[in-house]
């Protein structure tokens, strides 16, 4: 007879070091390094890593970190996808502490702000981005240390700005005890990384991720993917963005080659395809368009996969992937969700529908991947509505893969999770077949070229020009982007002020890619009458008709 034993009785303490260890993948790069030594790891230029000198190097940097900082400290990379940046998704939590990647396009009082509000110790930053610090002053930051980039010319670096260069800061381990720390936590709940997503408020949110979940989603990306040893993963997709969905430690995991990529040019994407043997890549569907309508594209003789998010896909790029051999896949989630959370599962069925009845499918945002749970679309009371493919509501999701909550806000951590569940601020349709479809952004933000915009900071940073009473910043479409803002501005009575000063004014305050490229001036706006707004008014009205 087996004895009942409670799972409590189980994973007692005493009783678990057998049956029980705490999930982080830092595992993945020790089994990797250990398992394929001489495997190229990462490739980019004319560098090359093999596993054992990608986890070699991580364990330098992560002694030094360790002599720099204390536990849970954060430590903040403004760079592109070098291999440095691949590195430290390693290294920092490594060291114990927490990684920031931020996004490379944010301006001066953007990153002031992230870099305070996370009280960051550390900062490395790429030579072409130190310009970007200016007017940045975080009491917090010990040592601001420069990645020089010897793939492109080296730009001039403001004085009195940098307090140590990469290589001068990682010979420091050699002054160090090499024992080399152990590719484990304490707590697989503890915070591996914090990014920061701007939301609908205006000022960025700090969303914390777990080990366990940055676990369990880089298995969902390695499985959904195919990783194998024999990927070669193209960095298309910017590693500050969710982490780059995980897939720094997805990649490692399966021990396939990462290539990194400093920008998103067609010629040096074509270039890693026809050259580097490229087998996988994911990007917004502007990162698709750039491959599809390139001069250099061509069909190919062997697999090429591509996950797309940030919009559904359009299907004339679809169906000009597919006619290269390149597949597409379709996913959607968010910051907050470790990037995607569900997908669009193709079915076999759907192979003797037309191409443009195929499209139409493929841009839904389908069903929850392995690591998730299945989404829900709900009305106010919390009720699933039914499966019509009409009746909208909120998109809601839960599991180990929603973040554990925001960085030091309580309240819209709350807020967040009311009900037991993530509440998106997406509204969506169920379809009878259990795929959901979004409709609509209930909180206004913009997604362009895969970027989310919200519109209260854009609205903030024009209301900031003195001539300015009134402003209203919408998304509208856009060919390559998908969308791109748009505002509509009252100015004050006596006042007058050109479009052109007013993006030059907004481009100081914001990243380049939140200023609109349009702004009109009308005499009133739409509103309701408790004057609210009417923002489905703007949109509807540049909406082109079918």
């Amino acid at each position: 007879m087996i004895p009942e034993v409670s799972v409590s009785t189980a994973l007692d303490s005493s009783a678990a070091p057998a049956n029980h260890s705490q999930l982080s993948p830092l595992r993945f790069l020790e089994r990797s390094a250990s398992v394929f030594p001489d495997r190229t790891a990462i490739i980019y230029g004319d560098r090359r890593y093999t596993y054992a000198e990608f986890a070699d190097e991580t364990q330098r940097l992560a002694r030094v970190l360790k002599s720099r900082i204390k536990p849970g400290d954060r430590v903040a990379y403004l760079a592109p996808n070098v291999p440095e940046t691949l590195i430290a998704h390693f290294a920092v939590p490594l060291a114990g502490g927490v990684l920031i990647a931020l996004n490379s396009r944010l301006a001066g009082p953007e990153l002031d702000y992230i870099l305070g509000h996370a009280e960051a110790s550390l900062l490395f930053v790429d030579s072409e981005f130190v310009g970007s610090l200016t007017g940045v002053d975080v009491p917090t930051l010990t040592d601001i240390v420069e990645i020089p980039d010897s793939t492109v010319p080296a730009p001039e670096v403001p004085a009195g700005v940098i307090t140590a260069r990469y290589d001068e800061f990682l010979a420091l381990a050699d002054s160090l005890d090499d024992s080399p720390l152990p590719w484990s936590v304490d707590d697989e709940l503890g915070v591996i990384t914090l990014n920061y997503t701007s939301g609908t408020t205006g000022k960025p949110k700090g969303v914390m991720y777990s080990h366990r979940g940055a676990y369990l989603n880089s298995l969902g990306e390695t499985f959904h993917n195919g990783f194998t040893g024999q990927s070669k993963y193209l960095w298309t997709l910017p590693m500050f963005h969710c982490n780059g969905w995980c897939t720094p430690w997805a990649v490692t995991a399966a021990g396939g080659t990462h290539i990194c990529l400093r920008a998103v040019r067609a010629d040096a994407i074509w270039d890693a395809i026809d050259n580097l043997g490229v087998t996988n890549l994911c990007g917004a569907p502007a990162v698709c368009s750039t491959i599809a309508n390139a001069e250099q594209a061509h069909p190919l003789d062997r697999p090429l996969h591509i996950t797309t998010a940030g919009a559904p896909p359009s299907p004339t790029v679809i169906a000009q992937l597919e006619s290269m051999g390149i597949t597409v896949v379709h996913v959607y989630g968010l910051t907050e969700v470790y990037g995607p959370y569900t997908i669009c599962e193709y079915q076999d069925s759907w192979d003797d529908k037309t191409g443009d009845e195929r499209a139409a499918l493929l841009s839904r945002q389908g069903v929850g991947m392995l690591q998730a749970e299945t989404a829900r679309i709900v009305d106010d009371n919390m009720n699933d509505v039914p499966a019509d493919a009409e009746t909208m509501g909120e998109i809601v999701l839960r599991g180990n893969n929603v973040m554990l909550g925001y960085y030091k806000d309580p309240d819209a951590t709350a807020e967040a999770f009311r009900g037991g569940w993530f509440h998106t601020g997406d509204l969506g349709v169920m379809h009878p077949d259990g795929y959901i479809q979004l409709k609509d952004r209930a909180k206004d933000i913009i997604i362009s070229g895969g970027e989310n915009i919200s519109t209260v900071e854009v609205e903030q940073a024009i209301m900031a020009h003195p001539a300015v009473i009134d402003v209203a910043v919408v998304g509208v479409p856009d060919e390559k982007w998908g969308e791109r803002p748009k505002a509509f501005v009252i100015l004050k009575k006596e006042q007058s002020v050109a479009a052109d000063d007013l993006i030059a004014h907004t481009r100081s305050l914001l990243a380049g890619y939140k200023v609109p490229r349009d702004i009109v001036f009308p005499l009133e706006l739409p509103r309701t009458s408790t004057g609210k707004i009417l923002k489905f008014e703007l949109r509807a009205a540049e909406t082109p008709r079918s």
